[in-house]
């Protein structure tokens, strides 16, 4: 069994990794440019006694990610189960979003899901067995103010699941989304110490997620016993925005 997971070098991306890695899955993990980020995960990933390969391509490019699936078929390292897991965030009034902010957010977070999912979705049909896990957020579910073009993103993502899953249902592929709530990584650092305290008060758990705890969800969701779970869009959110 092998997995794949987009923007996996860290944050949840390397949470994801080492769960499957400590359940001895092959792990592909994908990365734009952090590459030390990526090595590091996937020594960590080795550690646990897991079979690691690291791939970089930008999800933006199609011609890229073609010599990706390429490169993974060469090594037998097909994905079972794809994660789309990366993504940029944005921050910030619609009013003040570029043009060119507009499409890079879109490209990455919904064009590079696309593309992957449709590269690598054909091999799972043929074994009729595969799971598409799509990592979204709260706010493709309620919308944020000041992010309204992450929370379009997101949004999208959900939709795309949700429709996904109905395509391939009969190929024995399931599509979910995980949607997390606040999750401390690098994703908060655009708040400071009294902003992450007043949001940590509107959360009912009165903390954080943790992105071990993200990876845990993803993993469930991954597994055969899940094989009626499909379409859904699932929130860890600490009964934040329920």
């Amino acid at each position: 069994m092998t997995v794949l997971i987009t923007g996996g070098s860290r944050g949840i991306g390397a949470a994801i990794a080492l769960r499957f890695a400590a359940e001895g899955v092959n792990i592909v993990i994908h990365y734009s440019q952090s590459h030390e980020s990526a090595n590091d995960t996937a020594r960590r990933c080795m550690r646990l006694g897991a079979n690691v390969m690291t791939v970089t391509a930008d999800l933006r490019s199609k011609e890229q990610l073609v010599r990706m699936r390429e490169k993974l078929e060469a090594h037998g390292m097909l994905p079972d189960i794809l994660i789309n897991n990366a993504g940029i965030a944005h921050y910030g009034m619609l009013a003040d979003v570029s043009e060119q902010e507009w499409d890079d957010v879109m490209s990455v977070n919904l064009k590079g899901m696309f593309l992957c999912t449709q590269l690598f979705m054909p091999s799972m049909i043929a074994q009729r067995y595969g799971r598409i896990i799509n990592v979204s957020s709260i706010w493709g579910m309620s919308g944020a103010s000041c992010e309204v073009l992450y929370s379009t993103t997101k949004g999208g993502m959900n939709a795309f699941t949700k429709a996904l899953a109905k395509e391939l249902a009969p190929s024995g592929v399931t599509v979910n989304a995980v949607a997390p709530g606040a999750v401390d990584t690098i994703m908060l650092d655009n708040l400071d110490a009294e902003e992450k305290a007043a949001l940590q008060e509107e959360i009912p758990a009165g903390r954080f997620g943790q992105p071990d705890e993200i990876a845990s969800l993803v993993y469930f969701l991954s597994l055969p016993e899940s094989s009626y779970i499909t379409g859904q869009v699932i929130s860890p959110n600490g009964g934040w925005h329920t």
